[in-house]
This record gives C-alpha cells, sequence and structure tokens, in this order.
C-alpha cells in the first residue's frame, strides 16, 4: 500500500495500523495463555512469564535501536540487492528519533509511526513463540538473556531481508534480499515470524534436553479451557496480523481478513479428521493446535490466494501438522508445545504452498500462462524459507550452548520436580490455600 496518496487516506491507513497493532499486541497474551494451559500446573507462572518478559525486553529493544535495523536504509552502496538488504542502517533511528522529531521540524511522523509500533509487535511475538519449545525446565534469567541476544542478532535482521522493502507502482522496487533481491512472496512473516521462531526453538529443545519423563501420553495439558482461550486470543489478533500487514484499507487487506478466516477454519477439520483417524478422539486441544496451524500457514500467502486455495491450505497444513507434532517422539527431542511441529512446519508448508498456487506467480498459473521458468518463484521460496531456518537454527543453538556452559539455561532436576514456578518466581498458578 503507498501511504502517500492524500492526507485523508494517509489519516485513514495510519489508524487502520494503529488499530491492528493493538490486535497484534493481544496474541503475546494469547500465546501465554494457550501455552500455559498445556503446561503442568507447577509451570504455568513460568510459562506465561516468558511471554510477559519477551514484551517488557523487545518493546525496548525495539524502540532503542530495533526499528533501526530493521527499517533502516540498507548498509552498504552496492549494485548486488542480495548483500544490500542485509542489514539496516540505524543512525537516526535511535529511540525513533527521526520519526519522533522529523529533521525538516515537522513533528512526529503520524504514518511511521504506527507502521513502528505495528512491526514492534511482530517481533515481540516471535519472541514469545520460541518459549513454547522450551516449557517447565528453563530459568527464566537465561531466557531474557537468550531473548536479548536472539531477537538483536537473528530477528532484526530478517526482519529487514523480509519486511523492509518499497513499493513503485504496486511493485517491490527496493528492500531487503529475500523480499526484494529473491522476490519471495512473504506477506505477513512465514519466514521471519514462524519458521524463525520454529527454527530457534528446535535449537533450544536440543540445547536444553528433554523434560523428566518425557514420552508421548505423560505430559497432558492441566487446563484445556485456558489454552482454548489463548487460541482465541490468537485467531482475533491474527486478523490484525494479516490483514494490518498490507499497512492500509484496500482489497488485499480484505482479500488478507478472509483468508485469516477461512485457512484456519479448515485447518481445525484437518488437524480433527486426521487425529480421529490416529488416535480414535478429536480433542479441544486439536481443534486449537489446528486453527494455530492454519493460521500459521496462511500468514505468508493471504495476500495471493484466493478464498478456496486457502482453505485448501488450511485443510493441508492442519492434516500435516496433526502428524508433525509426533515427530518429536520419534526423534527424540522435546519440543515440549510443538513450536516445531506448528510453526516451523506450518510456516514451510504456506511459504512454499505459495510458489505452487500463489496467484499469478505460482507454478500452476506460470504453465498456464507458458512461463519458461515456472519453478521460479517456488525455487526464491524454498531458498528464503531455507535461509532463515538455517539462519536462526545455528545462531539459536550458539547462543543457547553457550548460556547452558556458562550460566547455565536448564534448571536442576530437583527444581524441576518441585516445579518451576516457586523455584523461579517464588509464585503458585493456583493459590487454594486462603490464608
Amino acid at each position: 500500500m503507498d501511504p502517500t496518496i492524500g492526507d485523508l487516506t494517509t489519516t485513514v491507513n495510519a489508524l487502520w495500523l494503529l488499530v491492528a497493532a493493538a490486535l497484534v499486541l493481544i496474541m503475546t497474551p494469547g500465546v501465554a495463555f494457550f501455552y500455559g494451559g498445556m503446561v503442568k500446573a507447577k509451570s504455568v507462572v513460568s510459562m506465561m512469564m516468558m511471554s510477559f518478559g519477551a514484551m517488557g525486553l523487545v518493546g525496548v529493544l525495539w524502540v532503542l535501536y530495533g526499528y533501526g535495523f530493521a527499517f533502516g536504509t540498507s548498509v552498504g552502496d552496492t549494485s548486488n540487492d542480495l548483500i544490500k538488504g542485509v542489514l539496516g542502517n540505524p543512525s537516526g533511528q535511535f529511540l525513533l528519533g527521526d520519526l519522533v522529531s522529523a529533521p525538516d521540524g515537522s513533528g512526529p511522523n503520524l504514518y511511521g509511526l504506527a507502521f513502528a509500533g505495528f512491526q514492534a509487535t511482530f517481533a515481540i511475538i516471535t519472541v514469545a513463540l520460541i518459549s513454547g519449545a522450551i516449557a517447565d525446565r528453563a530459568k527464566f534469567g537465561s531466557w531474557m538473556l537468550f531473548a536479548f541476544l536472539w531477537v538483536t542478532i537473528v530477528y532484526f535482521p530478517v526482519a529487514h531481508w523480509v519486511f523492509n522493502f518499497t513499493l513503485t507502482d504496486g511493485k517491490t522496487s527496493d528492500g531487503g534480499w529475500i523480499v526484494f533481491g529473491l522476490g519471495v512472496n512473504d506477506f505477513a512473516g512465514g519466514t521471519a515470524v514462524h519458521i524463525n521462531a520454529g527454527a530457534a526453538g528446535l535449537a533450544l529443545a536440543l540445547v536444553l534436553g528433554k523434560r523428566i519423563g518425557f514420552q508421548k501420553g505423560i505430559q497432558k495439558p492441566h487446563n484445556v479451557p485456558l489454552t482454548l482461550l489463548g487460541a482465541a486470543l490468537l485467531w482475533f489478533g491474527w486478523f490484525g496480523f494479516n490483514a494490518g500487514s498490507e499497512a492500509g484499507v484496500d482489497g488485499t487487506a480484505a482479500l488478507a481478513w478472509i483468508n485469516t478466516l477461512a485457512a484456519p477454519a479448515a485447518a481445525i477439520l484437518g488437524w480433527l479428521i486426521v487425529e480421529k483417524i490416529k488416535d480414535g478422539k478429536p480433542t479441544s486441544i486439536g481443534a486449537a493446535s489446528g486453527a494455530v496451524s492454519g493460521l500459521v500457514a496462511i500468514t505468508p500467502a493471504c495476500n495471493i490466494l484466493t478464498p478456496g486455495w486457502g482453505m485448501v491450505l488450511g485443510l493441508i497444513t492442519g492434516a500435516v501438522c496433526c502428524l508433525a507434532i509426533e515427530l518429536k517422539f520419534k526423534l527424540g527431542f522435546d519440543d515440549s508445545l510443538d513450536v516445531v511441529g506448528i510453526h516451523l512446519v506450518g510456516g514451510i508448508i504456506g511459504t512454499l504452498y505459495i510458489g505452487i498456487f500463489g496467484t499469478g506467480i505460482g507454478l500452476i498459473d506460470r504453465i498456464a500462462n507458458g512461463d519458461a521458468m515456472p519453478l521460479s518463484q517456488l525455487g526464491a521460496q524454498a531458498l528464503g524459507a531455507g535461509a532463515v531456518l538455517v539462519f536462526s537454527f545455528v545462531i539459536a543453538w550458539l547462543l543457547g550452548t553457550a548460556i547452558q556452559k556458562t550460566i547455565g539455561f536448564r534448571i536442576s532436576t530437583e527444581d524441576e520436580v518441585a516445579g518451576v514456578d516457586t523455584v523461579v518466581h517464588g509464585e503458585e498458578s493456583y493459590a487454594l490455600d486462603p490464608a
């Protein structure tokens, strides 16, 4: 969306961004509830605190320098778009300086500040999502240190790769090396948010190891309604997440909204069908997880699919992710709350799906139009997804390993048995003693 077409249009677009930002911010408490209901009763406070800690830490870092690294002018003056779009220059954006007080003295930038606020909520929730992979066994201080390092080294640059671009006549004319250099279509963060968080979650799950007694059927959700509440908040906020990514009010925003309804609805059905066949019973946790998997998959594709293809994507993703969450038992890694099975797998499915079914750019339309390189978009989508996956996994593994070997990342066996809530936070989620 071009925000410069008339003052009224700019004002309306900025208003929508502010509303969308508020919706997306609700998603992080939604993650806290979604995860909190699925852990042990003695780990709820810890689980939710990791999300709220991310809100505090990443919110501050974004204002300090994160926005500048993500959306500053690309470092380096080069004609190679793959090199140029690697990292933003934060000069002038410390504490959002140029947005708050423009060099020409014009005062706060309405649209610029609204956009900065909207993107801040993306950074926050991406970090919060990672925490689900290390439930029941992580030190809060170590988690906060990891979050600080990971969001600075990984998320801010990746946001520049994917979300920083210039539109000219409706086409990307400059920007990050993934969105412009490769030409990847990632409308709202299939790579930057979900693959990014999923890969980091996998790395931390490997570093911290398995929970005590880890095996299928042992770890039961302690509060199913809490998880369903979290899923509801996530779905509600996701309308701002996807439709808000158009950064304005137009037909593309409306299409993104409809797809954000259609895909997760179909994903619920896909998950429940497979769950019924596989385990004999459809569950409410399955419905909630199916909805989230569909939301993840439609995130990169909500601007480029018809609602029909969006529902097909949701159906496929719900079914595949229901199977993918079994990988942790087969391969022996404890991805506690299925960050890998839902966010990494769902993000990959949605990102690659565009290369086949994306309107005007996917394999099917390219073949129909006689394109000489029908696989080019699919190849670009795969390369972009792979680059983010490898980068995030490697850095997260290095950071997690360094923290574990120095100050320690995992709590002791005794503390895990006693419960991370009382040991780390001195609180209980359910104080039944009236005294």
